[in-house]
This record gives structure tokens, sequence and C-alpha cells, in this order.
């Protein structure tokens, strides 16, 4: 009888017999083994280290093209910064010859008056003071660049109970720094109208009114060009556009040339006070103000010898203003001249400069 442990015995050997078997034939015949084994070509994905590889390059020629960059920059703003040196130089070397010839024109016309006794100057006006005396008479001039149109005005001075005031009077109402009487007026009912065509502001106070008489209009246009002379219709004038201005007799000069002066304007009066006004061909203004003690004819100037002055200082324009006992200069807070009544007469109209 087969016991129990022979039974797992024999169970086991029945299991493990093939297997031995296999074994002892392999050992038998000892067959050859060989593994080859053949490495195919194949592309790896890169690794953590051609990764930072592949990082690198890129970082340098990166660097190399920034560097380059900052270089082609600092080379353009030094060549702009060059540029912009040599164009300012140039356009200092231009403006500079191109005011060569102002100032060589200034001191041309300067030169006649002698030496400014005062000087007011700033960014919109120049106003310098001579003190002439020619001879026959003595007189006060004022060259006046206008460096702004606004710098120069025509007061009214309808405010008055009397339609006038004095230059002084207008001056100080105004805050101008300078002063001279302006057109000629008329009397009535115990006021004092300005004469003829008159303009403020850019609006006609009375309308227009054609030349009659020899008068003439004198006054600034809206460029700040004194402009003047005979006009015997409203479009001719408006064609000047005209700012303010005012009216007076006679012409003195026109485009550089004498204009005659009418006979009865020669002999009443003769010699007197005058305010005449011109204007150089740089458009700088010239004011002349002739004292005289009396109006009638036996002090002060003539209109001739005011003329040829004005002609030859290079004056291109001029006008005569009011004159007698109007003329009235005011500069810098007083009375220059000394006024042929003893005391500024009230007038409608005064032209005014401002600092």
């Amino acid at each position: 009888m087969m016991t129990p442990v022979k039974k797992v015995n024999r169970f086991f050997m029945l299991l493990t017999a093939p297997f031995f078997g296999l074994l002892i034939g392999l050992w038998w015949h000892q067959p050859q083994l060989q593994l080859d084994l053949q490495v195919s070509q194949f592309s790896a994905t890169p690794g953590p280290v051609q990764e930072t590889a592949t990082i690198k390059e890129k970082l340098s020629a990166a660097s190399e093209a920034a560097s380059y960059t900052i270089d082609s920059v600092s080379a353009s703003a030094k060549l702009y910064k060059d540029t912009t040196r040599t164009m300012n130089e140039l356009v200092h070397t231009a403006t500079a010859q191109t005011a060569r010839p102002q100032l060589i024109y200034n001191r041309r016309i300067t030169s006649k008056l002698g030496t400014p006794s005062e000087v007011i100057s700033s960014d919109r006006i120049r106003i310098e003071l001579y003190r002439l005396n020619p001879g026959n008479y003595k007189a006060y001039a004022l060259k006046i660049k206008l460096k702004d149109p606004e710098a120069m005005s025509m007061s009214l001075a309808e405010e008055t109970s009397s339609g006038a005031e004095t230059t002084m009077q207008a001056v100080s109402r105004h805050g101008a720094i300078a002063g001279i009487n302006a057109g000629g007026f008329a009397d009535k009912a115990g006021k004092r109208y300005p004469l003829s065509t008159t303009i403020v502001g850019g609006q006609y106070l009375y309308g227009f009114e054609p030349t009659y008489k020899d008068l003439s209009f004198v006054g600034l246009n809206q460029s700040g060009q004194l402009i003047g002379g005979k006009f015997y219709n409203r479009s001719q004038l408006d064609q000047q556009k005209p700012k303010f201005g005012a009216t007076f007799v006679p012409v003195l000069l026109k485009n550089s040339t004498k204009v005659p002066i009418p006979q009865k304007w020669k002999q009443a009066p003769g010699r007197a006070p005058r305010t005449v006004m011109g204007k150089y061909k740089d458009d700088q203004l010239l004011v002349m103000v002739a004292d005289g003690y009396n109006e009638y004819g036996s002090s002060g100037a003539a209109l001739e010898e005011l003329q040829n002055k004005l002609f030859n200082m290079g004056v291109i324009d001029a006008y005569n203003l009011d004159g007698g006992g109007s003329s009235s200069l005011i500069f810098n807070g007083r009375v220059v001249n000394h006024p042929s009544d003893g005391n500024l007469r009230p007038v409608p109209t005064n032209f005014l400069f401002f600092k």
C-alpha cells in the first residue's frame, strides 16, 4: 500500500520530469548559443543636455544680434546728433547772414539821427528817442520797431464829455509807454470830432469819406505796417486792411518820392509846431515832433523842411499829422516837447505805443 508521502513525491517527479529531460538534452548536445545584437540607427529625442546646448546657442545668437543692434543705434544716434549740430550751425550762420543786411541798413539810418538819448526795448517793441537841432528848428524823433503789431494802437476819446483828451491822458488811461497826437478834428457844439475817415479797431467810426481838400488817411494795417495816402473809394482803403487810422493833410513822401505840397499848406502857417510820421523800407516807424512857441507862422518848422529831413534820412512814406497846439510827444511818463499852448491840448485821437 502507497503512503501519502510517496504519493506526493511521485506527483512532483511526474511534474518536473519533462523539465529535467530538456536540461539533460541540452547539456548532452551542448549547442553554441549566439546572440547577435543588431543596433539599428535611430533618431533619438534630445535629452536635457542637448536642450541646454541648443538654448545656449540661441542665447549666444541673440546676444550677438542685440550687440549689433545697440552698436547700430549708437551709430545712428551719433550721426543724428552730428547732423543736428551741423544743421543748427548752418541755420545760425544763415540767420546771421540774413540779419546782416538788416543790421547794416539799421546802422545807416540810425547814423543820420545821431545817438539816442533814451531807449525802451521789450519783446514787443523798441523805441529810441532822439533830439534833433537842424538849425532852423528843434525837434524830437522816435524811431520805432514794432515787433508785435499789437504794440501800437489809436485811442478815441469819445468816452469824455468833450470827445477829447490830452495825449498824456490817453497814455495814462491805456497804460502806454509813449504817445503822439494823431488826426485833425472839427469843433461843434462844444465837442471835438475826428476829421473825415477815422478807423478804430478795424471799424469805420462815421463810415468812409472820399478824399477831399488834400486830406490823407494814415494808420496801421493788420500786419503792423504803416499805410496812408489819398483814397477816393472805400474799396481802395479796404484793400490795405486798415486796423486803425486818422485823417489830416498833406502827404509828404510816397514811395521815396517827395509829394508836391499844396501852396496853401506852405503858407498857412509857414512855420509851426508839427507832428509827422513815416516809415522806412524795413517798416520801422519814424515820428518827428517839431517845437514852436506859437502856431501862427513865426516859429517851428516848415513842411518842406520836414519833408527834406525825412527824405534825407531814408524815409520812404511820410504824412503830416495835426500840428500847432495839438503837437504832443509823451515818452516814458513825461511830456518831451514844449506844447505851444503852454499845456497839452485835448484832441480826439492819439497814436499809442505799448511796451
